[in-house]
């Protein structure tokens, strides 16, 4: 397991796999309706609290398992925050529809009442995290989740700024509101410096794997490539015309009827 291929198709898999997952959860608490968005959220709380735990006891050992155990524990705490977030339970306090022809000032914050509670959350996680796995001898589940963290912000900002695809396939009922503040336009000028960032920093994970003296630093930092990787490929798919949809698509039950309201080069958040 210390072998860094394997370590990267670990988190390959692990990737599509949790995604896949929470996907499925939502689409079938969206089928069933309000009340089952609630219990799949609040039921998914011992992941949250696992995630947490293993956090933790991982932060003091440098073994391969440990940086397996770190990976696994911040995609968990991680994993639970999105849910919360696809179920419609911990969003923000704007529910509506972004009008049209809004100032740019109202527009950022329309925007910004969307996700609000949820990137509070995400915020406050980080921090937490921070505190307790600051100088830890095992700190890839810490660096994982930052990552993971700064990926979505940039994310949601090349959003907000307007991308050239963006794909709302798999945004449940609950978020159907969120269509009508994303942009489609040209490339923004945070695209390159997105990109950019994400590529320094899997080249300084893989300075770091190429120095790296145990077992346990290899299969972490081959973790940490993957993850990145995988973050920087997600905002290459807002550019390039891909079906990446097509790695979920099959294994979900079929949605609800909605129809989607997404306005090209317009004044709509994200």
């Amino acid at each position: 397991m210390a072998n860094p291929w394997i370590a990267a198709l670990f988190a390959l898999f692990l990737w599509w796999f949790s995604t896949g997952a929470i996907l499925i959860v939502v689409r079938r608490a969206e089928r069933a309706g309000d009340a089952a968005r609630r219990l799949a959220t609040w039921g998914g709380l011992p992941v949250l609290a696992l995630g947490l735990w293993g956090f933790v006891v991982t932060m003091d050992s440098g073994t391969t398992r440990a940086a397996y155990g770190a990976f696994l524990a911040a995609l968990a705490i991680w994993g639970w925050i999105e849910l919360a977030f696809l179920t419609g339970t911990i969003t923000g306090p704007n529910l509506r529809p972004c009008p049209d022809h809004v100032p740019e000032w109202e527009r950022f914050l329309r925007a910004w009442g969307t996700i609000a509670y949820h990137e509070m959350l995400l915020t406050g996680a980080l921090v937490l995290l921070w505190i307790i796995g600051f100088g830890a001898e095992n700190t890839f589940g810490l660096w994982t989740f930052t990552t993971l963290y700064f990926a979505r912000i940039s994310a949601k900002l090349n959003l907000y700024f307007g991308v050239p695809k963006i794909n709302t396939e798999f945004i449940p009922e609950a978020l159907a509101h969120l269509t009508s503040h994303f942009r489609i336009s040209r490339l923004n000028w945070v695209f390159p410096i997105s990109v950019t960032a994400l590529t320094l920093a899997i080249a300084c994970w893989s300075e770091r794997l190429y120095a790296a003296e145990t077992a346990g630093e290899t299969a972490g930092f081959a973790l940490l490539i993957a993850i990145t990787a995988l973050a920087a490929l997600e905002h290459w798919l807002m550019v390039l015309p891909l079906p990446d949809a097509k790695l979920w698509r099959w294994m979900l039950p079929a949605p609800k009827q909605k129809t989607d309201k997404i306005r090209p080069e317009g004044p709509h958040g994200f």
